[in-house]
């Protein structure tokens, strides 16, 4: 493996603060979203880095995880509802879910992951993810809060700002070259950013107030076993999407990963990642293909790039003006980015139930990804001694044991 030699030197070191800019705008976006603490994110995303090397072996060069966007809408509800200590507890159980799948793939093999959860599951989970606060991206867009209820920002300039973001993020996504191309949110974020300047609508206090060195705002977690139950079943989605994670990666580097260091192994590091994470306050971590679509540019295997950003990454999080600066951005620029991002969530469920020619025609799977649909977007609460089953987390469940139950003949009476 010439292609993967671990090799430390100052050329790594360049290239590995190259991959973390890459990273970087989606990095701090989900934080920034979700009221959490960017810095916390920026230590966590280089820890859980190294943790995934470590458990891989270093046998996965092109990975850096971080800010998982399948928890953005979770965490924002878990937030307001529990607070960041309840919510971390159901992300630390999110990060148990995933070490679990990597015994039971030890013990059993992958197939049985594609039986519990197969795309007529996974797809429609995924877009609940995306669309269940696409009220939130909006109101933010309109310069008003997640609810709607306080406005920030007058709605007019609030509309020019947040278009305005999302029409760069969207150009340069379409129309980019090479590295820029990787880069869509953070440059929408800076033309929306230099507007809102021009607009006079950033309070730079924030930064003002920060000091060059800081302690990040770890947060532990309390348990909530409210926050636990809404929560575990959201892991469902990326864990599944890691699988086509390492899909990609073993195309772009022409090494089956599956194989070695082996699915076990990568979903562990990804599990004791987001465990990590949750245990000190920051998001869920996971692969991002940004990172992987830069290595494919560059062709830069070597493992201990990636060393190289996730320390860059530490570093950075003790730096206070960073996460100072990072909160000055105003609401509409991020409402804009959002009303691109929750659409592309869904549009991956939509893709995943494509891409796996899952056939709507038949009765089975319709009633399957209908009931997943309907409950999650629609605020279905079932209660359970006492604990409600709600949202995402209900819509997964049901959906997984509507697969298991229902009958699989093609046709069933009332819907030929």
């Amino acid at each position: 493996m010439n292609s993967t030699a671990y090799r430390f030197s100052l050329k790594e070191s360049i290239i590995g603060l190259q991959f973390l800019f890459v990273a970087f705008g989606a990095l701090v976006l989900v934080p920034i979203l979700t009221g959490l603490d960017s810095n916390v994110a920026l230590f966590t995303a280089g820890v859980g880095t190294l943790i995934f090397q470590i458990t891989t072996r270093k046998k996965v060069p092109p990975i850096f995880l971080a800010s998982s966007f399948a928890f953005i809408a979770p965490i924002m509800h878990g937030v307001q509802t529990w607070g960041i200590a309840g919510t971390m507890s159901g992300l630390v159980a999110a990060g148990f879910f995933y070490i679990i799948l990597s015994i039971l793939v030890r013990v059993k093999g992958s197939g049985f992951l594609h039986k519990l959860l197969p795309p007529v599951v996974v797809g429609p989970v995924i877009m609940t993810i995306g669309l269940i606060l696409s009220p939130v991206a909006v109101n933010m867009a309109m310069g008003r809060s997640g609810d709607g209820a306080i406005v920030i920002v007058p709605e007019t300039t609030a509309m020019t700002i947040a278009f305005l973001a999302l029409i760069t993020t969207m150009l340069v996504a379409l129309m980019g070259k090479g590295l820029f191309r990787l880069l869509p949110i953070f440059c929408g974020i800076v033309v929306g950013y230099i507007v809102s300047l021009m607009a006079g609508i950033v309070d730079f206090s924030a930064f003002s107030n920060a000091s060059w060195f800081a302690i990040p705002a770890f947060t532990m977690p309390e348990f909530n076993i409210q926050a636990i139950i809404y929560i575990l079943p959201i892991a469902i989605a990326p864990a599944v999407e890691h699988i086509g994670d390492m899909l990609a990666i073993s195309n772009v580097t022409k090494e089956d990963y599956l194989k070695n260091p082996g699915l076990e192994n990568t979903l562990l590091g990804d599990g004791l990642a987001t465990s990590m994470a949750s245990l000190v306050g920051g998001p869920p971590n996971t692969t991002y293909s940004e990172v992987t679509g830069a290595v494919t540019i560059t062709k830069a295997f070597n493992p201990a790039i990636m060393t190289w950003a996730a320390i860059f990454a530490i570093v950075l999080a003790f730096v206070g003006k960073l996460g100072g600066l990072l909160a000055t951005i105003p609401v509409p620029v991020m409402g804009g980015i959002l009303l691109l991002l929750f659409g592309i969530i869904a549009s991956v469920g939509m893709d995943t139930l494509i891409k796996s020619k899952t056939d709507l025609s038949n009765p089975r799977n319709m009633i399957i990804v209908s009931i997943i649909l309907v409950f999650a977007i629609g605020g279905m609460t079932f209660n359970f001694g006492g604990v409600g089953f709600s949202g995402i987390g209900l819509g997964a469940i049901v959906g997984i044991i509507l697969n298991f139950v229902l009958p699989k003949s093609k046709n069933i009476e009332g819907f030929e």
